[in-house]
């Protein structure tokens, strides 16, 4: 979601022709919009409310009327969002989910809705809408609204109050819709996982769209970037990028993060099982006990005793034998303690490294924008700095891209940084130094994985090989009763 304000340079008629691959004239500035030979554009419509003027429908007269009844130079003209399409869908159902879900959600609150459906990527689905939102409420009689009001401030008895600094009896804003609100924000994104988890259940898909962020999911792991078209063709084509090793190095955290977790609430499951035992026996002499009963375990099995010695689960008790020496472990109890420290330790290092990706992931995308602000800013000054509206017009149609471009970056870095200075070569240095912290903590991280897997093994051991010995003992008491 974003708001087009004409504050920071946008106007809503220059933002309509771009999406839907029009040429457009607003009448605002007299400036002239021309992207018709923009590509990608498989459909558009515009969806009107109750009260508004049939006329409306007309995309030109309708952004042209936005632009004439906001007066102010800072005004807020249009909200935009755009959501993604499933692949799963032909583009004839994406269109009538897409105008389903805006009709239901804006359009019958009395939003004037351009939508705008795009497919740029022709090699890889990448189907998705733009939505152009009016701000201001219809009147009965097809006029604008306002979007807010002033209502003065009563005391307890319902008189206005003075406010003898100001001279004027005190005010307050009040807004005539919820359209702003931040709940509302909540309720769109929360109605678009809605209807999209209603399609893919009714195509038998049981993979579910959560409008929530990870962290408030309570997942563990960190989402990926954003490729973008030009990443993501290089990559399929074989071509490292940098925002595709960012996503590997992303999922490979989460992958070890993901494994470590699941191994350790199976070792506590495990140890949890076997204390129910009211012996409290000494490990290693239980471990050893499983190289005595090899010749058992092969027999019982059909192995050979000669290829049982050659397999990794007698390496693994080995290994774990050595692991309880130089810990000193004894007692089941002394392992549940071991368990209890690991979790911590896991516990303590997921944080970390989970902050550090986050912190990874905001300076990448920064220095990436930068490549766009750095090599796009010549073009955008140089068609700032012209004052002849026609020549202004002419530079823009022959450098759109790169002032568009340049125009994106910047309201990344405005909504990103605010007032704080853009510094590149800052932003490598830290990355850097992550970077290394982040090795040294996946070596403790395997550490953990290799210590949590000892643990597994020796466990399983000790369960199977009770289990055998339990299964020996009462095959002779079967024995025994048969001889008396």
């Amino acid at each position: 979601m974003q708001i087009i304000t004409r504050g920071k340079g946008k106007s809503a008629v220059a933002g309509a022709a771009y999406r839907s691959g029009q040429r457009l004239v607003n009448d605002y500035d007299g400036l002239v919009h021309d992207f018709t030979k923009k590509g990608g554009v498989v459909h558009t419509e515009i969806l009107l409310p109750e009260h508004a003027p049939p006329e409306y429908a007309d995309r030109s007269t309708l952004w042209n009327a936005v632009e004439k009844v906001e007066k102010a130079r800072n005004s807020q003209l249009a909200r935009e969002i755009e959501i993604s399409l499933p692949n799963e869908l032909s583009l004839a159902e994406n269109i009538e989910l897409a105008r389903r879900f805006v009709q239901e959600t804006f359009v019958s609150k009395g939003m004037c809705a351009d939508i705008c459906i795009h497919d740029p990527d022709h090699e890889q689905p990448n189907v998705h809408a733009h939505i152009m939102l009016t701000m201001r409420p219809f009147n009965k009689d097809g006029s604008w609204g306002e979007k807010q009001r002033k209502e003065y401030v009563l005391d307890a008895d319902g008189n206005k109050i003075y406010d003898k600094k100001k001279r004027t009896y005190k005010c307050r804003t009040v807004q005539t819709t919820d359209w702003n609100s931040r709940d509302k924000a909540e309720e769109w994104r929360a109605a678009w996982a809605d209807f999209l988890n209603a399609v893919l259940a009714a195509r038998g898909i049981a993979e579910k769209v959560d409008h929530r962020s990870f962290e408030r999911q309570g997942k563990i792991e960190q989402p990926t970037i954003h490729l973008g078209v030009s990443a993501t063709q290089m990559e399929r084509k074989g071509i490292r990028t940098e925002k595709g090793d960012i996503n590997r190095r992303i999922r490979e955290r989460n992958a070890e993060l993901h494994r470590l977790q699941k191994e350790l609430e199976e070792v506590n499951a495990a140890i949890a099982e076997l204390q129910k035992r009211p012996q409290e026996e000494n490990l290693v002499s239980i471990i050893m006990r499983f190289y005595g009963n090899g010749q058992k375990f092969a027999e019982a099995r059909g192995i050979k005793v000669g290829n049982l010695k050659k397999a990794q689960k007698l390496r693994d008790v080995s290994h774990a034998v050595a692991f309880l020496q130089c810990n000193n472990i004894q007692t089941l109890s002394e392992l549940s303690v071991k368990h209890s420290a690991l979790e911590s330790e896991y516990t303590e290092l997921k944080a970390k490294i989970i902050a550090r990706q986050k912190r990874m992931k905001a300076l990448s995308e920064l220095l990436n924008n930068y490549a766009h602000y750095k090599s796009n800013k010549a073009a955008y000054d140089e068609w700032s700095a012209i004052t002849n509206l026609k020549k202004k017009e002419k530079y823009y149609v022959a450098h759109s891209s790169e002032i568009e471009v340049f125009k994106a970056a910047r309201s990344f870095y405005d909504k990103t940084l605010g007032d704080a200075k853009i510094t590149p070569k800052r932003w490598r240095s830290e990355l850097a130094e992550l970077r290394n912290e982040d090795s040294l903590d996946m070596l403790r991280l395997h550490k953990l994985e290799d210590d949590t897997a000892t643990m597994a093994t020796l466990l399983y051991n000790v369960e199977h090989l009770q289990k055998f010995e339990d299964r020996e003992r009462t095959v002779q008491r079967n024995k025994n009763t048969v001889l008396e």
